[in-house]
């Protein structure tokens, strides 16, 4: 896990912990990070001190520095309802999906291209594709959506 140092565009500043840097990356390319203050998707990551721990076999006449304990950043009440709502309705969307089409797995493109050539019969699918495979799909008039990523998946 990381933890990054975030600041919106409005100047709000906030931390958020990601898996790592890549899904730090697309989660804020995807606009899934927003601020707990104002709901902005434009953030970025703001200026921090590296955390680097002290040694223990080290002597130093030092003090240890201790963590300064962080309050928690308010969170608009609103914000939070509607985030809790988006969140709902992107699980039942899901549930739909999952319960009423064909896992694929990785073979995600290969089989949307057979049922969309009339190769296959027509069916609900879902799986993985490449960002490659999915322009290329597209690029075909390949009907295909994404699922929503959920804060559960990055867990």
């Amino acid at each position: 896990m990381i933890r990054y140092q975030l600041q919106c565009d409005k100047d709000h500043s906030f931390e958020a912990w990601f898996t790592n840097s890549a899904a730090y990356e697309k989660q804020v390319k995807r606009k899934l990070v927003t601020c707990p203050e104002c709901g902005s998707t434009k953030v970025a990551k703001a200026i921090m001190a590296p955390n680097v721990g002290v040694k223990g076999n080290r002597k130093s006449d030092l003090p240890v520095p201790t963590k300064q304990p962080t309050s928690p950043v308010p969170v608009d009440p609103k914000v939070a309802a509607a985030q809790q709502e988006i969140l709902s309705a992107m699980r039942k969307l899901r549930k739909v999906v999952e319960d009423n089409a064909e896992y694929v797995g990785p073979r995600f493109a290969e089989e949307a291209r057979k049922i969309h050539y009339n190769e296959s019969e027509e069916k609900g699918i879902y799986g993985e594709a490449s960002p490659s495979d999915v322009k290329e799909l597209l690029d075909e008039g390949v009907e295909i959506h994404a699922l929503p990523v959920l804060p559960d998946d990055q867990n």
